[in-house]
């Protein structure tokens, strides 16, 4: 019987929106600092484009192949769990079904009724409750690597594009400034968007943002100021 009432919850959006705001965050403060270092160290408006461009592209291929690499790993582990979990379940299920009430005991019923609950899931979806209850895999959390890639590329190059259309749009004098209060102005956005998709605080997410972005820029500055080269 299916509940009148369902709740919407947004722990689903977990792995992708994890994905676009590490990318899009990640080609705003590093094509933005980029950017900044190149104009610091009083390089010409062609240097501080190429510089920006090459950001783009660089660090599109970084994150896609960065997180390619990283949750085909996380997937990996997952499979190898899955496969270790169906041969314990086909040699030992009685062991499987002791262990599946152990945890539900742990987590509050009393012995008789977690033996009941793990007898009635495992006849459902033995591999499917152990996954969910042993070893914490479940379809909202487990790794999709294509799909991680794509978001982190197409993310990354959405936010370099911004501070790199505000340091082509303004005057060679004014780049630093202009592509410093932009690029804040574009991660507050941000982290203000992610907080509301993800429905979690505000506040939080758009200051750790904006203390973080604006700390890399301000560094990269520096240093594009100190040495007078490219940075």
């Amino acid at each position: 019987m299916k509940p009148k009432h369902q709740e919407i919850h947004f722990v689903e959006r977990i792995g992708w929106l994890r994905a676009a705001v590490l990318g899009a965050n990640d080609g705003i403060v590093s094509t933005a600092s980029l950017i900044v270092g190149v104009a610091a160290a009083a390089q010409g408006r062609s240097d501080i484009l190429v510089a920006g461009v090459a950001a783009l592209v660089a660090g599109a291929m970084s994150m896609a192949a960065g997180e390619y690499v990283s949750v085909s790993s996380q997937r990996d582990t997952e499979t190898a769990e899955l496969s270790r979990e169906r041969a314990e379940l086909a040699t030992q299920p009685e062991f499987e079904r002791e262990e599946l009430a152990a945890i539900y005991v742990a987590r509050g019923l009393t012995a008789d009724l977690a033996r009941q609950v793990a007898e009635q899931l495992m006849a459902k979806d033995a591999l499917g409750a152990h996954a969910r209850d042993e070893l914490g895999i479940t379809a909202a959390t487990t790794a999709k690597p294509i799909q991680a890639a794509l978001t982190s590329a197409l993310t990354f190059s959405a936010g370099a594009a911004l501070p790199l259309a505000a340091a082509m749009l303004a005057p060679l004098a004014l780049v630093t400034p202009v592509v410093f209060a932009a690029s804040i102005a574009y991660l507050g956005a941000l982290g203000a968007l992610g907080a509301w998709v993800g429905k979690a605080p505000m506040a939080k997410a758009v200051a750790r943002v904006l203390v973080w972005g604006a700390a890399a820029m301000a560094v990269t500055a520096a240093v594009g100021k100190a040495f007078g080269v490219a940075v």
